[in-house]
């Protein structure tokens, strides 16, 4: 759908925090649309955030709380809800026995390899269409513009991040 469709100016006249907002809103559609068609439809609100999370390091539900900046108890459900659609499992920690550290399981891997896969398709497209230095001076400025945003993601955007 074009802007003009949409109701919005044109891009070269759009405010460019709006112009990252429907890009990023049309890359994660895609994005989920590509990993539901395989297999993966059943994703929650946060699934993707605590996949890249515990897939970077196993964390106990508690450290994932305080990243997530929700409670124990709500960390502990969502965990519940993720480990029985088969994406994370629960370990014991070898430093702790008493601890269980939460870490990705096979079907949570083939999901992340999966989601990586389209990143690197949709950036090869970019890169066909636009080249390479111009998708290269983009990524920095994306990353200057990100520098400055706070710790964590936000809670309404959690949704989004695969």
């Amino acid at each position: 759908m074009t802007f003009r469709a949409q109701g919005l100016p044109a891009p070269e006249t759009s405010d460019l925090g709006i112009l990252v907002l429907l890009a990023y809103q049309g890359f994660t559609r895609r994005l989920h649309a590509d990993v539901a068609a395989k297999g993966f439809g059943d994703l929650g609100g946060s699934d993707g955030i605590v996949m890249r999370i515990v897939g970077a390091q196993p964390r106990t539900v508690s450290e994932l709380a305080a990243l997530l900046e929700v409670t124990p108890q709500a960390a502990a459900q969502l965990v519940d809800g993720m480990e029985r659609r088969g994406y994370v499992v629960r370990r014991q920690d070898p430093r702790d026995g008493r601890a269980r550290l939460v870490g990705l399981s096979d079907r949570g891997r083939d999901l992340i390899d999966a989601a990586r896969a389209f990143h690197r398709r949709s950036e090869a497209l970019l890169v066909d269409e636009l080249g390479r230095e111009t998708i290269d001076q983009f990524r920095s400025v994306l990353g200057a513009m990100a520098e400055g945003a706070p710790a964590g993601i936000d809670r309404e955007l959690r949704s989004l991040y695969l």
